[in-house]
């Protein structure tokens, strides 16, 4: 392959500088295979490889043009990071930026027709000039996640609030919108006139922090008043000031295609007993046939507050409504009790993840013979859960699927549970914070064949230096794939750190 002459080549061997040793070099490979090279470094690679020397500052700039997919969430860019790092880019269908120094002067390098996905979090300074921008030239978004960031005055929620309706009008193919918003700013959209201009092609929709009373607003009871995006819609996504019954009947009769529904609320005070979720808002869920994912948790911003009306009954009218359950987290149901959560456990014959959380009546009964439903399982999450002891992991070893088990703040949970599940051969996170074990339960992992990478033992104030030499050191597999070990807040390990 033909070598293209470059500026700054001549007879001489002139270049720059601070490179002329490393770019003499490098000059003499051929370009396309720069580019190869540095586009398979990433873009903190291809940026330091630019710094090096004019032939490699060609590459990137012509690798980061063709890249398809770009996440810069990790750190913040400027403008002139960002215009620099897109600049000629006219492939790129996937871009996620940390849009906290970005105001807009970036626009232009946003805004791209060939993205299908776009993610901008922590907004803060851009007018509605970016929303014009977006409905206009990004004609072709499936994808949207925006995230405004706390400011300290409200310009930017007032300017998002006239603005955001110019998206969905010039973006006639969007399947996935996620707006996120401050917990200070609830009320700040106005859904009576964002909601005619959301495309019927909406599948999946997240919006967190709106109020019980804007929600209903996007799910009218009656037929008539259909929403567009009513019968496209698939998976929605709450965060809430309160979860109530009505709220519930609106959206399950709204939305008849439903088949993920992640409701979470934070109350700020203590909930009114007569205004909060009940068995009725249970058995109204039990209406979508069809649903695979249902999480609903009470944050965890006021932990005294629990879902009081719920009890065993209305679980039992879910699980019978709701049988092709495969993903189910349940959080701040105080109520409920064993019988609630094995029908479940029972009735879901395709269930994958099981998660529970600040459950004060759940106990090892819940686990107990799980029949046909053991070797499906691949996730089970039991946090502070106070009645479960190592009973519950002796009845779970039965999955053997099982790859994730969280036993967080469950302090019952001993040498005996472990003993038990050091044989799950595909168990690869493995939660046991606050946990009664010693370092013969350590032991016991540390000879077993768990091909663990993530071990939480935080708050095991039992363990000692022996038990992690046991873990560490042991004949069997978790010495080869551990990866995240934490050992935090335990005072009779010395000389270790904890890791996270």
């Amino acid at each position: 392959m033909e070598k293209r002459p470059r500026a700054g080549d001549g007879d001489g061997g002139g270049g720059e500088a601070s490179g002329s040793v490393g770019g003499g070099l490098v000059d003499t490979l051929p370009e396309a295979l720069l580019v190869e090279v540095v586009g398979r470094v990433g873009l903190e690679g291809a940026c330091s490889a630019a710094a090096s020397c004019r032939a490699l500052r060609s590459a990137a700039g012509a690798a980061l043009s063709s890249v398809t997919s770009l996440d810069l969430s990790e750190f913040p860019p400027t403008n002139a990071i960002l215009n620099r790092i897109l600049a000629g880019n006219d492939t790129l269908r996937s871009l996620t930026v940390n849009c906290s120094l970005l105001d807009d002067s970036a626009v232009a390098a946003i805004a791209k027709g060939s993205l299908h996905e776009l993610s901008l979090l922590k907004c803060s300074s851009f007018s509605a000039f970016l929303f014009v921008a977006i409905g206009g030239r990004c004609t072709n978004l499936r994808s949207i996640t925006l995230e405004m960031a706390i400011s300290e005055g409200s310009e930017s929620f007032a300017i998002c609030r006239n603005s955001i309706a110019h998206i969905f009008k010039g973006c006639d193919y969007l399947e996935n919108v996620s707006l996120k918003f401050p917990l200070l700013a609830p009320g700040f959209i106005d859904f009576d006139s964002l909601v005619p201009v959301i495309p019927g092609t909406i599948k999946v929709l997240l919006l967190q922090y709106v109020t019980n009373w804007q929600a209903k607003i996007l799910f009218p009871v009656s037929p008539s008043l259909k929403t567009p995006f009513s019968d496209s819609l698939e998976s929605l996504s709450l965060v809430l000031d309160i979860i109530t019954d009505e709220l519930i009947t609106f959206i399950t009769t709204s939305l008849s295609n439903l088949l993920e529904l992640c409701l979470e609320d934070n109350p700020g005070s203590e909930t009114d007993l007569h205004n909060d979720l009940s068995n009725i808002g249970l058995q109204a869920i039990g209406i979508c046939k069809n649903l695979t994912h249902l999480s609903l948790t009470r944050g965890k911003q006021n932990c005294s507050s629990t879902f009081r009306r719920v009890n065993d009954f209305g679980i039992l009218m879910l699980a019978e409504g709701c049988k092709k359950l495969q993903t189910i987290r349940l959080g701040g149901f105080s109520k409920v009790r064993d019988a609630g959560y094995a029908a479940l456990l029972h009735s879901c014959k395709d269930l994958k993840k099981f998660e529970v959380s600040t459950a004060s009546c759940l106990s090892d009964l819940t686990c107990l013979d799980l029949d046909e439903t053991a070797t499906k399982i691949t996730e089970v999450r039991l946090v502070c859960c106070g009645l479960v002891t190592s009973e519950t992991a002796i009845s779970l070893s039965s999955c053997t699927n099982l790859e994730v088990l969280d036993f967080s703040g469950c302090r019952s949970i001993a040498d005996s549970g472990l003993s038990s599940i050091c044989h799950l051969s595909k168990l690869t996170l493995l939660d046991l914070a606050g946990s009664d074990i010693t370092d013969a339960g350590l032991s016991a992992i540390g000879h077993g064949s768990c091909p663990i990478s993530s071990l939480c033992l935080r708050g095991c104030r039992r363990i000692t230096n022996n038990g992690i030499g046991s873990l560490l050191c042991g004949s069997g597999t978790i010495n080869k794939t551990l990866v995240m070990l934490d050992i935090g807040n335990v005072p009779r390990i010395s000389g270790c750190r904890a890791a996270s």
